[in-house]
């Protein structure tokens, strides 16, 4: 049964460009690390600086790049814009390595001027997605989203890792470029209705101001910018661990973080019950525990091979399901809860504080690895982030209930 929400041409349009665009970057998200390691020898400290290069545009970005988008107005065009853009940098990076001229600062810059474009999309689509979807649809219309998000993670890094060693890692990257080309063309075939540019010369802090007065996205805020630091300092590792210090080869890394889509998958197809149920707070709540705690099996994990690769595979299991819990209650949360003139500026604000801890906990976990070394790196970051997702229980955010409307709504359809 085809979901209402896709029988809209408009809605099925932008998530097509959302879906497309995923499965792109969960190629890349192994592809272009595995690039690193596999193709230039880099090392735990490179590895560091290229993971926090990603999410430094957050934090220089965020904030006035969430003004400027407000003021200007017309962001679905700057979506655009910054597909295609990203679309020519990760072309670039095989075009370099067949000419025998890819290096490491390459990537670096890549990474970094990618992650300012992607600052401009995400503050953008926050604003898009409340053009083109109800109130009444909005816990719909995130689990369709995230959704296709948890597949994506069965099948982008499963596919990353093939194609990486299939073709070698900075071919796999084609795949990533294709893709916001293809989120480009989607986006070129709808023309919503947005809300108005904000021509009253609102100041830049605005969203920063409105964090602080709202104690629901300030909460948020706090236990997400803590999970992001500690996740980051992980991702920065994991698969230089892997390869190097479990000796998993390159296909089956892949295999193995795409094999937590299967727990993310059950998670958007049940979050809506359990928003119901518990409270959309509750669940958020929840799903930062579930995202968080079972990283702690990656360093936990010795042994015989099959034992390594059952624990890993649940560790991703459980902390895919909960990485839907809370992506899913939380979009429903802000657009229900943050002002349409705002929404780029909060959107922007908030990025800057989250994505902003993300390339420092990455510079950490490159440097700690490189001093203590992968293993006892791993155990700072995954029981660093279970204590940071226990804040949210210090909060109001647990209490919070949807709308009843926008409640029942979300269950039943």
């Amino acid at each position: 049964m085809i979901p209402p929400l896709l029988r809209d041409r408009v809605f099925r349009r932008y998530w097509n460009a959302s879906a497309v665009s995923m499965f792109g970057d969960q190629v890349s998200g192994v592809a272009l690390p595995l690039a690193a390691v596999l193709a230039l020898h880099a090392g735990a400290t490179q590895m560091g600086y290229l993971t926090a290069l990603q999410w430094l545009p957050s934090l220089l970005f965020g904030l006035p790049a969430g003004a400027w988008v407000d003021r200007r107005g017309r962001r679905r065009q700057m979506m655009i814009a910054a597909d295609l853009g990203r679309a020519a940098l990760f072309a670039s990076i095989p075009v370099a390595y067949a000419l025998h001229v890819l290096t490491l600062a390459q990537l670096l810059g890549v990474t970094f001027v990618a992650g300012g474009l992607s600052v401009l999309f995400n503050v953008s689509d926050s604003t898009l997605f409340v053009s083109i979807v109800p109130p009444e649809r909005y816990m719909d219309a995130q689990s369709l989203i995230y959704g296709s998000r948890a597949l994506s993670f069965a099948g982008g890094p499963s596919v990353g890792g093939v194609l990486v060693q299939a073709l070698s890692a900075p071919f796999a990257i084609v795949a990533d470029a294709l893709s916001f080309v293809g989120s480009a063309f989607f986006l070129g075939q709808i023309r919503p209705a947005e809300p108005p540019a904000d021509d009253s010369g609102g100041s830049m802090l605005a969203g920063a101001r409105f964090i602080r007065r709202s104690a629901l996205v300030r909460a948020s805020l706090i236990t997400a910018a803590a999970l992001n630091f500690f996740y980051l300092m992980f991702s920065a590792l994991y698969l230089l661990y892997a390869v190097r210090v479990l000796h998993i080869r390159p296909g089956l890394v892949g295999v193995l973080v795409g094999a937590g889509a299967a727990g993310a998958v059950l998670g958007s197809l049940v979050t809506k019950r359990l928003a119901a149920r518990i409270g959309a707070g509750w669940a958020y709540a929840a799903g930062c525990l579930l995202y968080a705690a079972p990283l702690v099996l990656w360093p936990l994990a010795h042994g015989a091979m099959p034992l390594i690769l059952i624990m890993l595979f649940a560790a991703e299991f459980v902390s895919g399901f909960g990485l839907m819990m809370l992506d899913i209650t939380i979009g429903v949360i802000f657009a229900a809860v943050i002002p349409d003139p705002l929404r780029s500026r909060v959107t922007g604000a908030f990025q800057a504080v989250n994505y902003g801890t993300r390339p420092i906990g990455a510079l950490l976990g490159g440097l700690l690895g490189a001093a203590a070394g992968l293993r006892p790196a791993l155990w700072v970051a995954t029981l660093g982030g279970t204590a940071g997702a226990a804040l949210v229980l210090l909060t109001a955010l647990p209490r919070y209930r949807l709308p009843s409307g926008t409640l029942r709504a979300g269950a039943t359809a």
